[in-house]
């Protein structure tokens, strides 16, 4: 908690504070990281298989088989969210699961089956782009940024 917070705290919330954080269970960071490396590893694997794949059976170059193979993970991930799978592969994976597009795809299909009630406009529309849309942006900025850095450094470095 923020210094500032903790200041605004009544003696018996710092009490309840100092209560809490002695029985909070210690995490396992070191495991939940091996976790996180297998099971991404594992998405890629999957999705070095798919595009494999697409290269013997379908024709594609390399540079063209990229795009299938995207798509093919982006379904499956929708499809075992949707069946309740990938929550609990993800509960188990942490963040080797949300790394690749694969967890990009099942957090917006998340979102839209959890507002698909308030009907598909405002319910899964609305709710499902509010995570893309911070996405996006970051994505957009991150890549303007590196590409800024890559021109000042082919101008002035020559790589």
């Amino acid at each position: 908690m923020a210094n500032e917070k903790k200041k605004n705290l009544t003696p018996a919330q710092q009490e309840y504070q100092t209560l809490a954080k002695g029985r909070e269970p210690e995490r396992p960071v070191v495991q939940n990281c091996i976790r996180a490396f297998w099971v991404g590893g594992l998405i890629c694997f999957v999705g070095q298989g798919i595009q494999t794949f697409f290269l013997h059976f379908f024709d594609f170059n390399e540079q063209t088989a990229g795009n299938p193979t995207v798509a093919v993970l982006i379904i499956l991930s929708i499809l075992l969210t949707g069946f309740g799978v990938y929550d609990r592969f993800a509960q188990y994976a942490g963040a080797g699961t949300a790394v690749p597009v694969t967890g990009f795809a099942n957090a917006m299909a998340s979102a839209a089956i959890e507002h698909r009630t308030e009907g598909y406009v405002l319910g899964v529309g609305g709710n499902m782009f509010k995570l893309a849309g911070s996405v996006i942006v970051f994505g957009s900025v991150a890549a303007f940024f590196i590409a800024l850095i890559r021109t000042i450094l082919i101008q002035w470095g020559g790589l």
